[in-house]
């Protein structure tokens, strides 16, 4: 076993190492089913929702997905497999994942993480995780945490189209707060990024894109003016703005990451009706902590701890089998062992191994 030291911080100050600016290169959907499709049929539109809504309403009929399963990479990489086959070129990184887990590493100088290696999440501490905080009592009259965790939810639909706003008709726009709410349909995007000397491919959900002028640009190099979607609690106290604070450390690397340039806030009261609505600006957001808010964290360290970090795990990892990368709770540290002496652990499909293994197709 060997480990990375997150202290002292301060050896990670300074201007951010170079970054690769992400660029869409695939995408998929899953439908309303939480089926796989090679398209765009979940891409959904911002519309702006009405102030005063009531974000519990529906919970009773809230189809939620299950989650629990273990799906690896699998859909991401059926997506790279369909892009390489499509363009007969092999998607060449040092590290492909979902952008949460690299969302993990990136806040780790502020936050704490739990990670599995190739890289994915590991299943059995993410569930214990959310039994964890399921079964934190709320405060007498408090909301429960499976209601405010709904309430996220919730914003998104009332905030999205299922087409740009020119051809959805005023009925559909304000009945948006008698939608069933259903998480099962996602749109994912897959771009090519780097930070530091890390090539990486990294897959995530986006929300929605603008509702006047989202378009994907002709030019692949050019940004997607996509959209994100949070919510948090009106800021009453020094002690709120600290908390919404650390919260917007997951908001901008969550963005920063896959190239989101807005984010939506959906300010709540304690209760979950709908009070405000605040537009961010993506690459503002670190600024914006250090100029006037607590200073709780910041934006360039992140970027090269994540530059050092995956630099030297490249160096670590220089031999085949499973290998974990672990934080324990309050640890300095993040460790990286191998788990297993051969093979994948089913973190890479049979199919994207035999798909690798054909490699004349690919110009290898």
């Amino acid at each position: 076993m060997t480990s990375f030291d997150i202290q002292p911080l301060n050896r990670f100050a300074g201007t951010s190492a170079a970054i690769r600016r992400p660029k869409e290169i695939a995408y998929f959907s899953y439908d309303d089913d939480h089926q796989y499709h090679l398209d765009e049929r979940s891409l959904r539109y911002y519309y702006p929702p009405r102030l005063g809504a009531d974000l519990s309403k529906g919970f009773d009929t809230f189809k939620q997905l299950d989650d629990t399963a273990d799906d690896h990479l699998d859909t991401l990489l059926k997506t790279i497999m369909a892009l390489e086959g499509e363009t007969g070129t092999k998607c060449e990184a040092n590290i492909i994942t979902w952008r949460g887990m690299m969302t993990k590493i990136m806040a780790a100088p502020f936050d704490n993480m739990g990670g599995n290696g190739f890289i994915e999440e590991n299943r059995e501490h993410k569930l214990e995780q959310r039994r964890y905080q399921h079964n934190q009592p709320s405060q007498p009259g408090a909301p429960s945490q499976d209601l405010m965790s709904y309430w996220g939810y919730k914003f998104e639909t009332l905030s999205l189209l299922p087409a740009p706003w020119d051809p959805t008709s005023r009925e559909y726009i304000e009945s948006r707060e008698d939608e069933i709410v259903n998480n099962h349909a996602q749109y994912c995007s897959i771009v090519k990024t780097g930070i530091g000397k890390a090539k990486m491919i990294l897959g995530g959900e986006v929300d929605a894109g603008e509702f006047f002028s989202f378009h994907k640009p002709d030019n692949k190099d050019d940004p997607i003016n996509w959209v994100e979607l949070k919510t948090s609690a009106m800021i009453e106290s020094d002690k709120d703005m600290l908390k919404y604070e650390r919260k917007l450390l997951k908001f901008w690397i969550q963005s920063f990451l896959l190239g989101v340039p807005k984010i939506i806030v959906g300010f709540r009261s304690r209760m979950g009706m709908l009070q405000r609505l605040e537009e961010l600006e993506t690459r503002s957001i670190p600024g914006m902590v250090k100029r006037s808010g607590k200073g709780s964290w910041d934006g360039n360290l992140c970027i090269n701890f994540t530059a050092g970090f995956l630099d030297w795990l490249q160096q670590t990892i220089t031999t085949e089998g499973v290998w974990r990368i672990r934080r324990r709770d309050r640890s300095s540290v993040i460790e990286v062992f191998r788990h297993e002496d051969s093979g994948y652990g089913d973190i890479l499909s049979h199919e994207f191994v035999a798909w690798r293994k054909k490699g004349t197709s690919l110009g290898d």
